[in-house]
């Protein structure tokens, strides 16, 4: 079951970001804490500690580290991340995407 919150604000759900995901769901069920992980994962403990605070975002090299470590596909935390990114993106821009009209076939 996830830990995270469905909590709304304003009407919206809640948009976790990657490192809320992986705090949530990945190390506090295994009790990992920012330095272990980062220990065993190579990464400097600052830079995971800045995704768990939603400051930086994963990129590619972070996902392979923490996909091998955590036995998950290539790809997924850069999944979490870019859909966390693509709802924040239309949230932010709301109407403006309605004023633009698809372009026929």
């Amino acid at each position: 079951m996830s830990r995270l919150s469905t909590t709304t604000d304003q009407g919206r759900l809640h948009n976790p970001h990657a490192g809320e995901m992986l705090a949530s769901e990945f190390m506090e069920p295994l009790h990992l804490d920012v330095e272990a992980l980062a220990e065993a994962i190579d990464v400097a403990p600052a830079r995971l500690g800045a995704l768990i605070d939603g400051v930086r975002a994963v990129d590619a090299e972070l996902d392979l580290r923490l996909a091998r470590y955590f036995r998950m596909s290539e790809g997924f935390f850069l999944r979490l991340q870019n859909s966390y990114e693509l709802l924040e993106a239309k949230r932010t821009l709301n109407s403006d995407l309605d004023r633009i009209v698809p372009r026929a076939a």
